[in-house]
């Protein structure tokens, strides 16, 4: 079967109702605080457990609503079902100041907002139990991270923060990382709190933590591992051993779509259920954690909350990756372009609901492995009702940002893959073109595109250079590596391109789904009087 939802937290509380749209309609909105907790939970669900006996042996490094809505609510369950109350968690804010001036003011409680298409639940988080915002305190957060008492930190940084060159792996030096190098006690960079925090543990002969990656990372535990000891050796080579030998780097598999809050969302709390929270999440009953069993300074009981912990997650990683991941992004571009500016909208479409079904099964499910304990086919037919969720309404935009970053990860390897196995690509090939024309920054009514990318100026102009021939942004290896070299490949996405320009997005996503998918079997029936 597939991965079930974790137990919702009503569970394990005989007579706890969750709250609901349709709740009574609030009079008087209150703030979010400590002393304003057990007014609220009239109406939705709160912290039943004591937040100031938590003790804080969690650190989230870039805490954003992926996280809150993700890692931060598993903590969360640990704490309410009485688990544990030695995993709280502190949060650490590295680029934007907004979150620590939304939270603070709260005692960094937060609603998580859980809507399906039968109605929604809402519950207060409590397991934040500080918030530090690295470049006013990075003493604080130094501290913090060399208490005894941290015994794990998590990070989602997103792919492009980890530094690694795409070609060799290797880590790579920017100016913030050689201020790092030259100033320890003032870092700039994630990796430089990681190694100055571990330097100083290792002086004083505390254990290390547990560093755990929870961004869309292929082998993200090793990526965060080479990146670490990367650094440690620009400032020492016994430090950067020590780290090798001591320190654990599990990679974990992470899921749930969290759309970006919006300022409607947030009204809508506040009438619903009477919270004024600066900074609430919206997103969807499922969630997903697979993490592998290797932890160096305890492990945490997330077991209990619904964590698989697992010997090996690649197989995991490469189901969610390939066929969620790859799949928005597919969808995100050529869906923008069509005109669409919602995913559920988009998979009411039936040609577009067909592409996404065919380019899961046809072309990328026979190149992944099946994880231990997954149905494949159960796994894809709720990504499909997922997708289709009108209550997330997740924004199609979105899902475009970082294209730079999240192609060479989620949809390349799999096209890569086909390429040299012989195997069908059309629709992985179409995916690519869906990039290329939306890096051309118009949609097929010539409305103009947004592109949100690091390294966007640079492609688009490379995009735009070769108009239908792709061989300009193919040479740009950091995407794509040695693909645009492969023979035959950039032909076949140059009349990919064509066709786009010629028929229309929608039209040619019809007939290339149309022309990949395999024909139903014909059943031979002989005649009755051969039978």
């Amino acid at each position: 079967m597939a991965q079930p939802e974790r137990p919702s937290r009503e569970d394990p509380r005989p007579g706890a109702t969750a709250a609901v749209a349709t709740v009574t309609p609030v009079v008087r909105i209150r703030p979010l605080t400590d002393a304003t907790l057990e007014q609220h939970g009239a109406r939705l669900t709160v912290p039943t457990y004591d937040r100031s006996a938590l003790v804080p042996a969690v650190v989230h490094l870039s805490v954003g609503g992926f996280s809150r809505a993700h890692q931060l609510t598993y903590f969360d369950e640990v704490a309410e079902r009485r688990v544990s109350d030695r995993w709280g968690v502190v949060g650490v804010g590295l680029r934007r100041r907004d979150m620590h001036e939304a939270l603070a003011p709260q005692d960094n409680l937060y609603t998580v907002v859980e809507r399906s298409p039968d109605g929604e639940r809402a519950r207060v988080v409590g397991v934040l139990t500080d918030y530090l915002f690295a470049p006013d305190a990075p003493g604080a957060v130094l501290d913090r991270l060399a208490d005894p008492r941290t015994r794990l930190v998590t990070m989602t940084i997103t792919g492009a923060g980890y530094l690694l060159d795409p070609a060799s792996g290797a880590f790579t030096v920017d100016d913030d990382v050689r201020h790092d190098v030259d100033h320890p006690d003032a870092p700039r960079t994630v990796f430089g709190f990681l190694v100055e925090a571990l330097d100083r543990r290792r002086r004083a002969g505390t254990r290390p933590f547990t560093v755990l990656s929870c961004d869309n990372l292929h082998r993200n535990g090793d990526a965060t591992r080479a990146a670490v000891v990367g650094f440690a050796a620009l400032r020492d080579e016994v430090l950067a051993r020590w780290i090798t030998d001591r320190v654990a780097f599990p990679s974990s598999m992470v899921d749930r779509i969290t759309p970006q809050t919006t300022p409607e969302e947030r009204a809508a709390l506040a009438r619903r259920y009477g919270v004024d929270d600066r900074w609430p999440v919206v997103t969807e009953p499922f969630s997903q954690w697979v993490i592998e069993d290797a932890f160096c300074n305890g492990r945490p009981p997330l077991d209990e909350v619904g964590v698989r912990f697992v010997r090996d997650v690649t197989g995991y990683e490469l189901m969610k990756t390939r066929l969620l991941n790859a799949s928005h992004s597919a969808l995100g571009y050529l869906g923008t372009l069509a005109g669409h500016e919602r995913i559920d909208v988009l998979m009411g479409d039936p040609v577009f609901a067909a592409y996404v079904t065919a380019l899961m099964d046809d072309e990328v499910t026979p190149l992944i492995p099946c994880p231990e304990g997954i149905d494949l086919a159960g796994y894809k037919a709720v990504l499909l009702q997922r997708f289709a969720n009108p209550a997330i309404a997740d924004r199609l935009s979105r899902l475009c940002r970082r294209g730079s970053t999240k192609l060479p990860h989620h949809l390349l390897p799999s096209l890569r893959e086909a390429l040299a196995q012989g195997r069908p690509h059309a629709l992985l090939t179409l995916a690519v073109a869906g990039w290329v024309r939306w890096l051309q920054q118009t949609d097929d009514a010539g409305r103009p595109l947004p592109v949100e990318d690091d390294r966007g100026p640079h492609l688009q102009a490379l995009a735009r250079a070769g108009g239908t021939d792709p061989r300009p942004l193919l040479a740009d290896e950091p995407v794509f590596g040695d693909l645009g070299r492969v023979p035959g490949f950039a032909d076949e996405l140059a009349a990919v391109l064509r066709r786009l320009e010629r028929d229309g997005v929608r039209a040619t996503v019809a007939a290339l789904t149309a022309a990949s998918t395999p024909p139903a079997p014909v059943l031979s029936i002989p005649p009755a009087d051969a039978r």
